[in-house]
């Protein structure tokens, strides 16, 4: 049974930091490509960062130079970490495993960010 798990989401001031995590089961972790979303409140799911299975990243363009994405293949793990948090970055955060469009996709069940004073 694959199982993606996130934690470490919470309340945080704007400038603070926070790291999320990932931990998966169930899949050969090493072969996916990871990546964050977040939805917003009314608003639609959107990419947030991604790292493949070679450790190429992409980031949205909001977050460049805030948000950082990292994995680790032994303890199936994939991390964001979020600096200089702003307002608009409150959203529930997303883990998803994926390796293409032949392979299933595979998402957990969110972990809530929200950004104020």
């Amino acid at each position: 049974q694959v199982q993606l798990v996130e934690s470490g989401g919470g309340l945080v001031q704007p400038g603070g930091s926070l790291r999320v995590s990932c931990t998966t089961s169930g899949i050969i972790f090493s072969i996916y490509t990871m990546g964050w979303y977040r939805q917003a409140p009314g608003k639609q799911r959107e990419l947030v960062a991604a790292i493949s299975s070679l450790g190429l990243r992409n980031y949205a363009d909001s977050v460049k130079g805030r948000f950082t994405i990292s994995r680790d293949n032994a303890k199936k793990t994939v991390y964001l970490q979020m600096n200089t948090l702003k307002p608009e970055d409150t959203a529930v955060y997303y883990c998803k495993a994926e390796r293409g469009p032949r392979d299933m996709d595979y998402w957990g069940k969110g972990t809530l960010v929200t950004v104020s004073l």
